[in-house]
């Protein structure tokens, strides 16, 4: 072996040793034993990363996890790295180095936990001006049949076994992630549907665990889709990887391979409810049927159309829209259509969807920030009927889903959280539901949604500024953005006011206070000015929210 492969070798090794050792260490303390997880490691990769000011001059990197930079560690090497070539490191470095892990990889010396039943070694090493890659996949088929006899055990005795037989939080947690590992399960609908079905019916008792499941092997299933399925026919291109494009000579498309990929875009629906459409789209790219059918008429779980005595309706799960027409423009019309709409969200019709309205009325809200989609009409409308609030507020508790948005808009600062017109609405129509409206402005996004920043100043033309509301206003101003913009109309000119602000400010966050005072104020610096030239007892009332900071401090 060449003398400065030999030592690059050497150097690289032994900072692997040492580092597993300390990790072998801390693995084999796991009071817990996870009977699922064939091995904590499956990945190794030596990157030789070039100085920033001479190539030679850089460090080697060893990283155990994908992404890399969750666990980098960093040496120094010598002048030997001078001396390697490509030749040298893809004939004698990285083969001799598989050769060391394939070593410990199918040895005990470790610990059983340490390594999973296969392994990735990647190799990098950046020059000048290039950059060599190289990677090798190693497998320990027993101990892949050992970890197959485990789970099909798991299966019958805890997922096909009957109540009150659960299993344990982090077994679910191995299980989700293995229905989709080909290596371990058939990826066929008729083999992973009945144990997703059985299991999630089996927690229906235990919300928190089911979510968890859902959330679980629904990742699964996208990252099987899009790395293992995807991968074989198309481009990946664009930020995050979302752009897709089909490749000019891509192999034929496996039937039932593109018929779990319809299934597991269907199953990823439930946490991300816009993969759907993108990823059928995708499959007609492919030539498949079914997925333009469902395109075209949706999954076929909800009943594709309703026609009622005065409206017409149809939906469609997997582009998520919802299209009314409204046949007369009547308090009963808009009923008949919030049944209809409240019935599909709780059959967990995707909350972000789209309405698509024909009607004679074209009514708004007045709140410039909220985009005059056919959505924000349609709750307009309906709002022009007070005997339909308590309809309308069945369909805002109903809807309301902290970070989801509607799909009314194109993504942009006009992007609002299900419920947002009948909620906003319903407070400028109606005292009754101010707490309707504080309960939506504790929920929403304020980081991602901006358009609830022009709501204070219509709920005050509407309502004034009074100071039994106080605890409202604040509620309201409160669920803008950080950066949320002064009120204009928003004065305490009175000690009652003040008073009451004092009040209702008293027990918040200091940060809470202080985005409330610079959105009435402008600044603290404002509010001190505007105390200064204030007129007893007025004046004693904003001293009064100026000391209240000292108390927050």
């Amino acid at each position: 072996m060449n003398q400065a492969v030999e030592a690059f070798l050497n150097k690289v090794w032994k900072e692997i040793t040492t580092l597993y050792e300390q990790e072998s260490k801390r693995i084999n303390e796991f009071k817990d034993q996870r009977s699922l997880q064939g091995g904590v490691h499956n990945y190794l990769r030596v990157t030789w990363k070039k100085g920033k000011f001479s190539w030679s001059k850089g460090k080697i990197h060893i990283s155990f996890y994908r992404p890399s930079y969750l666990s980098s560690y960093k040496f120094e090497a010598d002048t030997y790295i001078m001396e390697l070539t490509d030749e040298l490191l893809a004939e004698e470095f990285f083969p001799a180095l598989c050769g060391l892990v394939n070593g410990l990889f199918h040895s005990e010396e470790l610990g059983p936990r340490f390594f999973d039943y296969k392994f990735e070694v990647v190799f990098e090493f950046e020059w000048e001006s290039s950059k060599l890659t190289l990677n090798k996949q190693l497998f320990n088929e027993p101990k892949l049949i050992q970890l197959k006899k485990t789970l099909d055990h798991f299966i019958q005795t805890m997922i096909l076994s009957d109540l009150p037989v659960l299993p344990e939080e982090n077994d679910i947690f191995f299980f989700a992630y293995h229905l989709v590992n080909p290596d371990l399960m058939q990826q066929e609908v008729e083999v992973i549907d009945p144990l997703i079905r059985r299991l999630t019916d089996k927690l229906n008792n235990n919300q928190e665990l089911k979510n968890g499941l859902i959330t679980r092997y629904t990742s699964g299933l996208k990252k099987w889709a899009s790395d293992y399925f995807l991968l074989q026919y198309f481009d990946r291109s664009g930020d995050y990887g979302m752009i897709w494009t089909l490749k000019e000579d891509h192999p034929s498309v496996d039937a039932k391979e593109i018929d779990f990929f319809l299934y597991a875009a269907l199953q990823i629906g439930f946490t991300e409810p816009d993969i759907p459409q993108k990823y059928m789209e995708l499959a007609v790219q492919l030539g498949s049927k079914k997925a333009a059918d469902y395109l075209k008429i949706g999954s076929g779980k909800f009943v594709r159309t309703y026609r009622g005595e005065l409206i017409e309706g149809r939906n469609n799960d997997i582009t998520q829209t919802i299209e009314i027409r409204i046949l007369s423009e009547e308090e009963l019309a808009y009923k008949e259509a919030l049944d209809y709409i409240i019935n599909l969200l709780k059959q967990e019709f995707p909350k972000s969807y789209q309405l698509k309205l024909e009607s004679s009325q074209k009514n708004f809200l007045p709140v410039e920030e909220l985009a005059k989609s056919e959505l924000h009409q349609f709750f307009t409308n309906a709002l022009g009927y007070p005997n339909l609030f308590p309809k309308i507020a069945e369909y805002v508790n109903t809807a309301m889903e902290e970070f989801a948005w509607y799909g009314d808009v194109e993504p942009s600062e006009e992007s609002v959280m299900p419920g947002t017109y009948a909620a906003l609405g319903l407070g400028l129509y109606s005292e009754a539901y101010f707490p309707l409206v504080c309960r939506y402005m504790e929920l929403v996004d304020t980081e991602h949604q901006s358009a609830q920043d022009g709501y204070m100043e219509a709920f005050i033309e509407t309502h004034g500024v009074k100071a039994e509301l106080m605890p409202v206003i604040v509620s309201i101003l409160l669920g803008g953005t950080d950066e949320g913009t002064l009120v204009k109309n928003l004065t305490i000119d009175t000690p009652e006011l003040a008073e009451a602000l004092y009040k209702a400010l008293k027990g918040k966050e200091i940060y809470e206070y202080e985005m409330v005072l610079c959105r009435i104020f402008g600044s603290i610096e404002e509010l001190e000015d505007v105390a200064q030239k204030a007129q007893p007892p007025l004046k004693e009332g904003l001293e009064q929210l100026l000391a209240l900071q000292i108390e927050m401090t």
